[in-house]
């Protein structure tokens, strides 16, 4: 038995290809049928790593009564919310309108005009736990549908309403000011968790933006607690069950609030923004212990989220056959089996392994804190002999499709990491994903928002313009290559022109020739990923200063003053908006550096430069050899090479330092 999410590409719908629903993806072939047939249309959105995604699908779409019911009562549409967002984005803010909260999976039922008047998220086969039954759900919303119209006509044009409603601020009353930093740090002191870092109770997820503030916070005003703040909320994470000890990476959150319990889902975006932070903290500290989990977590996606093509894939399973977690957890006999009775004692009370376990009857590894001391080569050959054993187990499932917008997060991170930490293999596969993103990303010209099977798909949303700007210029500076440069001045003119709407002065999530949707999204909070607004404000911002176009610069900083009150009121959910702040406010430091990229030195100024952290800085780089150099950019202007060797500029504030050609003299004017 199958349905027509046979013929899609996405794994997660085709998780669902073999369900009794007669499930359609979205599109207007179920729309029609909708309006033809007087139909309420039901709509289920997940994402194929998402654990009780598929406990609804074990309990409800696989049950063939209820699957009639849903056949008989509705058209039903299963939505990848990975693929589409701005589907997801709109009856997510729809079933939190009509509920107070939302999550996956998500249940949204709708006219078929696309008009939300019920919804939810998971519901179970039958009554359980104060939820009501999904029989007795589809029953009732069908009932409503059919017999009071009216009823459900006007709780559908209350909820557009609150949809629609746009930002109702007088910005030219508003003046960007440094204070409102004083003011959300000491809200995030507050709501600071002393004993175990991060914010807030179980479940615990990480905020690594709201993090990158803290750590912009101590290089604004060297207040030595914002950093300790980031300091143990990072060793924190790195010790306990959120973090794969064995294979690398993050897990997506912690069901407790003390790091140790995860969800197991592993999500490429959180990897590479937490990445980032660990890189960030290293160069700010020195702490060796940061730059080894910066390496794990991108040696990991090198090897099991990376394609042969050089895209990075989206997610790894929580579940393997059926179990949550079952993939990485470990039996006492199990590690002693693998690491030998030598090291089994070391290697239990290293990883807190006991025979009793800590989940479930079995141990999730972390740190245990009398295991802290013992010695890393120890370790190190114990992580190579248990991931061996791992492998053993079979492979865990992965969405192996490729986003845009989360592949410029990584693309980033790997770029800025090849540089800091002198990896050219990250190099190697920062260059192969930039060349993935412009070539197979890229159809008739027009950017795509998700890549499989050899097929690039869905007009590209603002996130992925957005977060692929901000890929290729860490690509550009670490590869003195200007063609990187040239295609992120092309997408930011792109950003203007098909998503910034001149009328209301707001950036959307969808372009202005893209299908209306119920209403046009606009979601400018920063969850779990930056919201593509924050993302392309930082993006104009950078190509302003590099290009000089007022344009960029004035509408980004319109977007700034919109956002200012939500930074203030509410900074746990504006942490990029922060970030982009911050670099707004800082008048960033401006710097140069040409010469031959074959040339040693202009690889080691390159070096050193980029091992300081200066988190508010723009920077090109130019070989003068390079057919797609961008000479013509005012960064370059009157910055020659002196005595034909590489050379680097730095300036700050309309001064700049003295042009650097040795590295000893880099190294003395950063100290100045």
């Amino acid at each position: 038995m199958t349905n027509r999410l046979i013929n899609e590409s996405s794994p997660y719908l085709l998780q669902h290809a073999h369900n009794p629903v007669d499930w359609y993806p979205w599109g207007d072939e179920a729309i029609s049928r909708a309006k033809r047939e007087d139909k309420p249309i039901l709509i289920s959105i997940g994402y194929s790593a998402c654990h009780w995604c598929h406990v609804m699908e074990r309990e409800c779409f696989e049950n063939q009564e209820i699957a009639s019911l849903m056949n008989d009562l509705f058209i039903c549409i299963k939505v990848d919310r990975e693929e589409r967002p701005d589907i997801d984005q709109i009856y997510m803010e729809a079933v939190q309108a009509m509920t107070g909260g939302g999550g996956w999976p998500l249940t949204a039922i709708i006219t078929p005009e696309g008009k939300p008047f019920y919804g939810g998220t998971y519901f179970p086969p039958t009554d359980r736990q104060g939820l009501p039954g999904f029989p007795k759900v589809l029953k009732a919303a069908a009932e409503a549908y059919h017999d009071r119209r009216n009823d459900v006509e006007q709780v559908a044009l209350q909820i557009q309403g609150v949809l629609s409603a746009g930002h109702e601020i007088d910005t030219g009353r508003i003046s960007l000011s440094g204070d409102i930093f004083d003011q959300v740090y000491s809200v995030l002191r507050r709501r600071f968790d002393s004993s175990n870092g991060g914010f807030g109770c179980a479940p615990k997820f990480p905020q690594p933006m709201i993090l990158e503030f803290l750590l912009r916070y101590y290089h604004r005003t060297k207040d030595q607690t914002a950093l300790d703040m980031v300091r143990k909320t990072l060793e924190k994470m790195a010790h306990g069950g959120i973090y794969d000890h064995v294979g690398g990476g993050f897990h997506r959150y912690a069901t407790d609030d003390s790091w140790m319990v995860p969800h197991f889902e592993k999500m490429l975006y959180d990897n590479a923004l937490l990445a980032r932070l660990y890189l960030d903290a290293y160069l700010i500290t020195g702490d060796e212990r940061y730059r080894r989990i910066t390496e794990e977590t991108l040696d990991y996606v090198l090897r099991e989220m990376t394609s042969t093509e050089g895209g990075f894939f989206s997610s790894q399973d929580a579940d393997s056959d059926g179990v949550e977690g079952k993939y990485y957890v470990w039996s006492s006999e199990e590690i002693t089996e693998t690491v030998g009775e030598n090291h089994e004692e070391l290697v239990k009370a290293y990883f807190g392994v006991t025979s009793r376990g800590n989940f479930e009857g079995k141990n999730i590894l972390h740190v245990a804190q009398n295991g802290q001391e013992i010695a890393l080569d120890v370790m190190a050959q114990a992580r190579g002999l248990l991931l061996k054993k791992r492998q053993e187990r079979g492979s865990i499932g992965c969405d192996d499709k490729i986003l845009t917008s989360w592949n410029g997060l990584m693309l980033s991170t790997l770029a800025e990491a090849a540089v800091s930490l002198n990896r050219q293999d990250y190099l190697h596969a920062a260059v192969s994903n930039g060349e993935f993103l412009l070539c197979k990303m890229m159809v008739d010209g027009e950017l795509k928002h998700t890549y499989k099977n050899g097929m690039a798909k869905i007009d590209g949303f603002l996130e992925d313009y957005a977060s692929i700007i901000g890929g290729l210029l860490s690509l550009h500076k670490a590869t003195f290559d200007g063609k990187w440069l040239r295609q992120a001045i092309v997408f930011g003119d792109l950003i203007i022109e098909r998503f910034w709407n001149e009328v209301d002065g707001l950036l959307y999530d969808t372009s202005n020739n893209s299908q209306p949707l119920f209403v046009r999204p606009k979601n400018s909070f920063d969850g779990a990923i930056p919201s593509g607004a924050s993302m392309a404000v930082l993006a104009l911002l950078k190509l302003g200063a590099m290009t000089h176009n007022k344009r960029f610069i004035d509408i980004a900083t319109h977007q700034l003053r919109v956002m200012y009150q939500s930074m203030l009121q509410h900074p746990l959910g504006f942490g990029n908006w922060l970030c982009t702040l911050d670099f707004h406010l800082s008048d960033p430091t401006e710097i140069a550096l040409i010469g031959s990229k074959s040339e040693p030195m202009s690889l080691e100024l390159l070096r050193t430069i980029s091992a300081t952290w200066i988190p508010n800085k723009i920077m090109v780089t130019y070989d003068p050899e390079d057919p797609n150099g961008l000479s013509e950019l005012m960064l370059l202007q009157d910055r020659p090479m002196i005595d034909h060797r590489p050379t680097l500029y730095i300036c700050h504030g309309h001064t700049c330092k003295s042009a650097v050609t040795d590295v000893g003299d880099l190294i003395a004017e950063l100290r100045t």
